[in-house]
This record gives structure tokens, C-alpha cells and sequence, in this order.
């Protein structure tokens, strides 16, 4: 006759073998659920494996796996030559009942602190969501251009590395772990410096790498200097670390160096934020002559420039220009950088090149923030280094990124000629569109949404005299351009009627 048992199990138990969770997976969490449901008590003894393949259809192998994977819990107790035996294991946490409050209190976690605390209206977050068919950002890449069959070739290969746990406990100091090496390697190839692993550190993000700089250079009250148009998240890291920002003027050759010159004397800055090939917003180029002029000015007013330079792997016409830390002979310039753009985000990196003393410092900040890092990733961007794959993933991309970015200009003349200024960057992923009209933008993000165009409030700039928006296409397709384009238009339309 069959046991109860076997027959509890036959009723309760079903698996498809088609879902990608493994068979033995789907059967043991049945299991567990009968236990703490009560189907199975304490001391039970379930079927032996040859008895309990039988009762499902299912390979012994199949039955061994589902009940070392039960001991594994501690869910059962597998005896030699006796039986697998049920265990319940023991609640290991008491219930602490609060005595003071009615009972239907005891279990709602309190929505507010009982002490007091310092909220920061400087990180207050600018995070929007729409339901709308089409969203435009400030000028990221398209993830669906992010490479899957062959990234899970190499995460897979990453994983297989005898290696690897190795790297998660080393517990002696290196010279220089091999991504830092091939890092520094790439960067001297592409960007002419003439670093060694000492003077670069690897982060999660370029805000990671502005926080830690920050609370390196910063203290209370120090001047840091940015353009009068500037990157919202940098401002937020600035006020954050107690800057006291000051804005100066931008024009078509990017930051007015002589305004610094002028206006501040020696001693009173602190530091000044510049973008290293297009100024966010405006993508404006600092030319050569400016760029020669502000290092200058820092080594003589003993300032640091903090040289951002978040889009360098999109460059359609021609070379990039050099970064100021390739041409950098006193030491004052900290330079931030992103790695693998063409990669999914989880495996894009930050990193910071800096002298050797600074680095040193911003590794202890980092140990804080991340000490545990992402050795996987690492391999990976070392390896796509190594082989030249970032080399061809990126070439590859900005082929298609100019193509969207001549496609965008193409709409932009046959819907907005006539209503809005711009001109076609160099290269990144977004063009900075000024309406000749002046237009409320709240207004026109409002309406942009009635026609399925989500238009957040971190791309709108409006001022007394600024009427303007960066429109970052890289995200977009050309078809997918050309519904935005049309979509803003009819937006316009409206308000423009109404204004």
C-alpha cells in the first residue's frame, strides 16, 4: 500500500519541465511549502528516492538532488540506511510585543523617526516618471544596443575563473590589479596621458567619482566655480560638500576664462568644474587657446579643475581633442571619465585620474563607499580592453549614433527651422535646442505629454535669457526621432497659440 505520505506528496507536487527554474528547484520549494503549511510534521519520513521517482516520473538523480538540497536548508535530516527525516527549524527570532501601543499598532513599521535628523534639500530627487509612448533624457546611450549573446559569453567566462574568489579575499596589497593595468594602458592610448595604475582609481559612476573628489577638495564655503548653464548633479554634490558655486559666463568656445581672471583673485577659488569636449548643457567646446589659459590660471591662483569628460567616446568629427590632464604639468587638474558607454549600465565604470597622492586618499574614501567593488566586472572590461572589443563596440555605435544625430537635424529642419536655434554638435548624444520665441518650457512639457512625449524637467533650461532644452536623441532609433520631432511640434503648436 502507498504511505501517506507518498500520497500527500503525489496530490501536492506538480513541476513543468519546460520553465528555465530546474525541475529539482520547483519540487523541493513544494515541499518546503507542505512543511510549513503542515501537511508534513515534524519526524515524518519522506519515500526513499527510487520510491518517490516512481511516484513522480521523474530520474532518481532527479529525488537525490531535491533532498540534499532540503538538507541544505535544514528542512530535513537524511540518516543512512534509515530515511530522510522532516525537521522544522527553529524560530530563531522572539517577537517582541510592545506594550505601550494598541494592538492593531504593534506590527505597522512607523512611517517617521522618533529622533531627530538632517534632511538635505541640495539631494533632493529630480527622478519623473511618464506613461508617455516616447521620454527624452539628457544624452544616454540606446541599451538595446548593449551586446547580450556575446556579454553572456563573457560574464560566463569571467565566472569560470580559477581565479576569481582569489581576487574577492586577497588579503596583500597589489601593485596594480590587471584592470587597472589594462585601464591605464587604454587611457594613455586614447587619451595621452602617461599614467600608471597608481594615479587612477575605478568607481560605479562619474557621480561616485565627483562625491568622493568633493569630499577630498571641499570644505564649507569654498568657492567652486561652473558655468552658468551646468550639470545639475554636479551642483547637488557641490552644495552637498558646502560649496559656495559660482556661475560664469559660457558663450560658443565654452567657458569665459578671462571672467575668471577678472573677477577672482588669487587664493579665492577653490576649484572650477569644466567639461573636457562639450559643456553640459550647451555643448559647447572649450577651444585650445582657453583650455592653455586655464591651467595656467589654476598653477598661478592654486586652483584645482575638475574635468569631466562624460561623453569622450562619442566623437563624430575627426579625433577628440586631448583632455587638459594630458597637458597637465603641475598637478591641478583631477580628471573623470566613464568606461564601456556601449555596455549595459550595471557594466559601465567610473574612474578618476589624478596625481598619486590624491588617488591615494580617494582609496580610502572609496573603501567606505565600496569596499567590496565588482571583481567580475573588472575581468570583463579588462579582457574587452585587452582584446579591443570596447575599441570595436564603441566605433561600431558611432556610426549609428551620427546617423540619428543627422536624422534629428533633418526633422529639426523640416518641423522647427523657423523656431528654434541650434547646431549640430561634434559629437555626444545630445544638441542643444534654443526657441528663438521665448515659450513657457513647464508649459510645453505638460502639453508634450497629451501627445505621449515625456519631457523631464532636468532637460528644460529657462531663465531671463535662456529658452532652451538638451535633447539627448542617443536612446532613440530614427523612426522613434520622428514621432518625437512631430509630437514636440504639435506640442509647440498649442502653447505658442496660447502664449
Amino acid at each position: 500500500m502507498n504511505s501517506p505520505v507518498r500520497n500527500l506528496l503525489k496530490q501536492l507536487i506538480h513541476f513543468d519541465k519546460n520553465t528555465s527554474q530546474p525541475v529539482y528547484i520547483q519540487i523541493s520549494q513544494q515541499i518546503i511549502n507542505a512543511i510549513q503549511r503542515g501537511y508534513l510534521s515534524m519526524g515524518a519520513v519522506l519515500p526513499g528516492s527510487r520510491v518517490l521517482s516512481q511516484t513522480l516520473k521523474i530520474h532518481r538523480n532527479t529525488v537525490v538532488a531535491v533532498y540534499d538540497e532540503l538538507a541544505s536548508q535544514g528542512w530535513v535530516e537524511i540518516i543512512p540506511n534509515k530515511g530522510t527525516f522532516i525537521l522544522v527549524p527553529e524560530q530563531t527570532t522572539a517577537t517582541i510585543k510592545a506594550t505601550a501601543h494598541q494592538i492593531d499598532q504593534v506590527y505597522e513599521y512607523p512611517k517617521i523617526t522618533g529622533f531627530p535628523f538632517q534632511s538635505s534639500f541640495n539631494l533632493a530627487s529630480t527622478l519623473q516618471t511618464s506613461t508617455a509612448k516616447y521620454s527624452i533624457n539628457e544624452g544616454n546611450p540606446d541599451l538595446r544596443l548593449h551586446p547580450v549573446h556575446e556579454f553572456s559569453k563573457w560574464y560566463s567566462a569571467a565566472m569560470k575563473r580559477k581565479s576569481l574568489i582569489s581576487k574577492w579575499d586577497k588579503t596583500t596589497p597589489l601593485l596594480g590589479s590587471k584592470f587597472e593595468t589594462q585601464l591605464s594602458n587604454y587611457l594613455n592610448a586614447t587619451r595621452g596621458f602617461h599614467i600608471k595604475p597608481s594615479n587612477l582609481i575605478s568607481t560605479r559612476s562619474t557621480e561616485m567619482s565627483l562625491y568622493i573628489v568633493s569630499r577630498l577638495l571641499i570644505q564649507p564655503n569654498d568657492v567652486v566655480l561652473v558655468g552658468h548653464l551646468s550639470n545639475y548633479a554636479a551642483n547637488m554634490i557641490f552644495q552637498q560638500a558646502g560649496a559656495s558655486i559660482k556661475t560664469i559666463p559660457v558663450d560658443e568656445n565654452g567657458l569665459d576664462i578671462d571672467y575668471i581672471q577678472t573677477h577672482f583673485i588669487k587664493g579665492s577659488i577653490r576649484c572650477v568644474y569644466v567639461c573636457a569636449h562639450r559643456h553640459y548643457p550647451t555643448t559647447a567646446t572649450l577651444n585650445a587657446e582657453r583650455r592653455l589659459k586655464l591651467l595656467e590660471l589654476a598653477k598661478t591662483f592654486k586652483f584645482a579643475i575638475i574635468e569631466d569628460d562624460y561623453d569622450y567616446d562619442f566623437q563624430y568629427k575627426g579625433s577628440a581633442m586631448l583632455p587638459m590632464a594630458s597637458a597637465d604639468a603641475h598637478g591641478v587638474v583631477v580628471y573623470l571619465g566613464k568606461l564601456g558607454q556601449s555596455l549595459f549600465p550595471s557594466f559601465q565604470t567610473g574612474f578618476v585620474v589624478a596625481p598619486e597622492s590624491l588617488i591615494s586618499e580617494a582609496k580610502n574614501y572609496l573603501q567606505l563607499l565600496d569596499k567590496q567593488g565588482d571583481v567580475i566586472q573588472e575581468q570583463i572590461l579588462a579582457e574587452l580592453i585587452y582584446e579591443g572589443e570596447i575599441y570595436r563596440l564603441i566605433k561600431k555605435n558611432i556610426i549609428l549614433y551620427k546617423q540619428r544625430c543627422n536624422c534629428l537635424c533633418q526633422y529639426l529642419t523640416t518641423y522647427f527651422e523657423d523656431i528654434i536655434n541650434w547646431k549640430k554638435p561634434s559629437g555626444g548624444l545630445a544638441i542643444w535646442l534654443q526657441f528663438k520665441q521665448n515659450i513657457s518650457l513647464v508649459k510645453l512639457a505638460e502639453e508634450a505629454e497629451n501627445h505621449n512625449l515625456f519631457l523631464p524637467k532636468t532637460i528644460l533650461y529657462q531663465d531671463r535669457d535662456t529658452c532652451a532644452i538638451r535633447f539627448g536623441f542617443g536612446h532613440l532609433n530614427e523612426e522613434e526621432i520622428k514621432s518625437a520631432i512631430k509630437n514636440l511640434k504639435k506640442a509647440y503648436t498649442v502653447v505658442a497659440l496660447g502664449t
